[in-house]
């Protein structure tokens, strides 16, 4: 084991630098020292950057969404063994505040992440609680199984969402979050699908990997697809407060919203119609059992999947690959980092 290693480190606001820095050490009781394959460039990474809503400490490695190898375990770690492939839970939660205590670990009190609360994957090595990493199947491709935790949050806003089958939903937004719940929709047998999405090059991988037919936020749009019976689903996945506001006019009484997108400030919203026209507006954070789940769906999607991300940044290059993805640039819906 080197004494040193590569990575990128956050020091406060716009600060992002890769740097050589000390290796993790022989892993306590009950924790693992990894080796990271593949890192994925998650949005809350981005909007952290950028306005630092999260920063707990600092000089801190970001970087959650990430697969990796065990090197070696712990005291008390009977689950995993040096070889295994794994990926990271990216939750930090209490255990013991009142909603971890009924069952709700992603609406924790005291809710922190890897990455903000401890060192993430942006780097060769780190070393993490046995308890909050999974097993993937060695044979899956380490690009693949880091989008573990992106598809577990996609599958969440879908069970929020929770939409009747053959009726048309609309996705505000399709990044990573917005792309892949399309993706699972169209994979579990939803739709049809629509999207709106400003990154032709984005919309158009959607509307061929997903069958998603791009439209414009625009009423008369929306009506073409909505049919007499009206808009009744719709995911914000954009962080837009036009688009937000969008929806909310585009949907028709009794309709429904599962809202992911992180906004900026506090948007205005006509709270009027939500209550005029009955529209409920579901809140989905991180997920619970869900990353679980997607782990099952991850090898009969890779082929799409694969198709959607970009690897060929190294990690020196992730802070200059910041900037590209803030100015909206890329035309993948992820950015993954082989280590």
């Amino acid at each position: 084991m080197r004494s040193t290693m590569r990575a990128v480190r956050l020091h406060g606001i716009g600060d992002l630098r890769f740097e050589t820095v000390a290796s993790p050490a022989a892993p306590a009781p009950g924790m693992v020292r990894l080796r990271v394959r593949a890192v994925g460039v998650c949005g809350s990474d981005l909007h952290n950057f950028r306005t630092g809503r999260w920063i707990g400490r600092v000089p801190v490695i970001p970087g959650h969404e990430f697969s990796a190898q065990v090197l070696d375990v712990g005291e008390g770690v009977d689950t995993l063994a040096p070889g295994d492939a794994v990926v990271a839970d990216s939750r930090v939660s209490c255990g013991q505040c009142a909603q971890c205590r009924q069952g709700r670990p992603n609406t924790c009190e005291r809710m922190a992440y890897v990455g903000e609360a401890c060192d993430g994957g942006y780097a060769e090595f780190v070393t993490l609680p046995a308890r909050g990493l999974l097993k993937v199947p060695a044979d899956l491709p380490h690009a693949v199984a880091a989008l573990a935790e992106p598809l577990g949050v996609s599958l969440r806003v879908i069970r929020r969402l929770d939409p009747q089958r053959g009726a048309p939903i609309l996705i505000a937004g399709a990044g990573p979050i917005g792309g892949f719940a399309a993706l699972l929709l169209d994979h579990l047998g939803y739709g049809p699908l629509y999207i709106v999405e400003r990154n032709a090059a984005r919309a158009a991988l959607l509307a061929e990997l997903a069958h998603a037919q791009p439209i414009a936020p625009d009423p008369a749009a929306v009506a073409g697809i909505a049919g007499a019976a009206g808009l009744r689903y719709a995911i914000e996945a954009s962080g837009s407060a036009a688009l937000f506001n969008f929806l909310v006019g585009a949907l028709a009484g009794g309709g429904r919203m599962a809202m992911v997108g992180i906004f900026d400030g506090h948007p205005t919203v006509d709270a009027s119609a939500i209550v005029e026209r009955e529209l409920e507006i579901r809140g989905c954070s991180v997920f619970c059992e869900e990353q679980r789940e997607a782990l099952e769906l991850l090898a009969p999607l890779a082929g799409r999947l694969q198709r959607l991300i970009s690897v060929d940044v190294p990690l020196e290059r992730l802070p200059e690959e910041f900037a590209r993805l803030l100015e909206g640039k890329s035309a993948a819906l992820k950015t993954v980092v082989r280590i």
